[in-house]
């Protein structure tokens, strides 16, 4: 194995090891997510156009604390997943003009919930199903190692 497939995968090593260290704290998260009032309400808020939808950025920045928090060394969450979650949970308040353009306001917040509690599912998945970190690569495994820079 060349050296930097060794050093990739001992990045992918140190994730799952990250992600089994704190799995409990991460399927009690993933369970609070998955709530009538996390996820079930916030999507109807958005399409019923109710300003309670606004109440979901503040999940997915718990989702994404989360997420940073399980990064190997020397990687960062993926520029693509910083610049939907900047546009969808950045504490944006509702103005009553917003009202003129709902979705336009509101749809990334969706959107960046969405994305964030993807990668906390696969992280959960993961970490219960993987004892080791694979070569051959599974979607969703796959997509945490884009997260984090790592593929």
């Amino acid at each position: 194995m060349a050296d930097s497939e060794a050093n990739i995968l001992a990045r992918d090593e140190d994730l799952l090891a990250s992600i089994r260290a704190r799995l409990p704290e991460l399927e009690s998260l993933l369970a609070e997510m998955s709530s009538h009032w996390a996820y079930e309400d916030p999507v109807y808020r958005f399409y019923y156009g109710s300003f309670k939808v606004y109440g979901l950025q503040a999940e997915t920045r718990r989702i994404v604390e989360v997420l940073e928090a399980l990064a190997p060394t020397g990687t960062v969450l993926s520029s693509a997943f910083r610049e939907i979650v900047d546009a969808g949970a950045s504490g944006k308040r509702f103005e009553m003009e917003h009202n003129q353009e709902w979705t336009r306001h509101t749809r990334p917040f969706v959107e960046a919930s969405f994305h964030a509690r993807f990668f906390l599912e696969m992280a959960v998945k993961y970490g219960r199903e993987l004892e080791s970190a694979p070569t051959t690569l599974p979607s969703g495994w796959a997509a945490l190692l884009c997260l984090y820079g790592i593929r």
